[in-house]
């Protein structure tokens, strides 16, 4: 079952665009990551299936609800952290907490009071005393207190420490396991790498990628960095020219050749066995190396047509 579904997502402001044709889905109980610069319609999208925004073409559905036409069903489902918080500066941490518990109709606190013994938060302070950092974990602690079926955070991890980031990274982890879903809008490509399963890259209001991180990774192959011998001369025939099918050349200066390879090893093991090598360095690309590859042209990283359900 999908707790997202979004078909052809079309949002213009004006003459602008900020989604384009966007198509994708978010199983339950999976962990995505939704990646892409500012301006890439990551915030749109999130305004849309919360029901804020109208979209001007397209279908987007959360549990298989209309997200414009049942908003208010859906969110007494999902829990929210937006890209800005706004919190009341006068209240202190408990009575934010209280309120936001009351106006959720929920008879107790829920898990208020051990998130904010594992953000170290004390909530018995003044929202106004409270730095950045703290004011962003009190409102995680708001968008996750209910376990909500459906957690929607953007930038979360913006302002938090390192400890506390992996104490997030632990709740969110720990949520879908439970079999409760989590979209994860994220500027940090390590972020995503070392928590999503799924990830969704945003390009101006396309969707240029949609599948596992681990397909991502496949589809990357491995990155090769030569260096060559100090014998070895540039000429108009190098050893390194006649490069077998499945290497593409990103850079080659002085003694120095970088690259990238899609196939079988034992092709590429033969290969560099004829060069008159000094260094050989091979290891996976980086999520940052494919988001980047997705970025600076209309192919993927392996040279080939985006995915034609991911095209937008």
């Amino acid at each position: 079952m999908n707790v997202v579904d979004i078909e052809n997502l079309t949002k213009y402001y004006g003459r602008t665009k900020g989604l384009d044709g966007a198509s994708w889905s978010l199983p339950k109980g999976s962990l995505l990551g939704f990646l892409g610069p500012n301006g890439a319609g990551k915030s749109t999208t999130i305004r849309i299936l919360l029901g804020l925004l109208k979209p001007t073409a397209g279908r987007s559905t959360v549990f298989g609800l209309d997200a414009w036409k049942r908003s208010a069903a859906i969110r007494a489902r999902v829990g929210y952290l937006p890209g800005d918080v706004r919190l009341y500066r006068y209240l202190t941490g408990q009575q934010t907490v209280k309120f936001v518990a009351g106006a959720r109709g929920m008879k107790d606190l829920g898990d208020a009071p051990r998130l904010a013994e594992g953000f170290q938060l004390q909530l018995a302070t003044r929202v106004r005393e409270y730095s950045k950092g703290m004011r962003q974990k009190l409102a995680l602690i708001l968008a996750m207190m209910h376990r909500p079926e459906l957690l929607i955070l953007d930038e979360p991890t913006a302002s938090l420490d390192p400890l506390m980031q992996q104490v997030l990274y632990h709740e969110l982890r720990a949520a879908a396991a439970e079999g409760r879903t989590v979209l994860f809008s994220s500027h940090s490509l390590a972020e995503a790498e070392a928590l999503c399963d799924l990830v969704v890259i945003l390009r101006a209001g396309c969707v240029v990628a949609s599948k596992p991180v681990s397909a991502l990774r496949k589809d990357a192959g491995q990155r090769v960095n030569l260096r060559f011998a100090r014998s070895t001369k540039t000429t108009d025939s190098n050893p390194w020219d006649t490069h077998p099918d499945g290497f593409t050349v990103d850079k080659c200066q002085n003694r120095t050749l970088s690259g990238r390879w899609h196939g079988r090893p034992e092709a590429l093991l033969s290969w560099l066995a004829t060069l008159p090598l000094e260094e050989v360095v091979i290891h996976r690309p980086s999520l940052e190396d494919l988001f980047l590859a997705y970025y600076e042209s209309d192919v993927g990283p392996t040279g080939s047509a985006m995915d034609s359900e991911a095209d937008g």
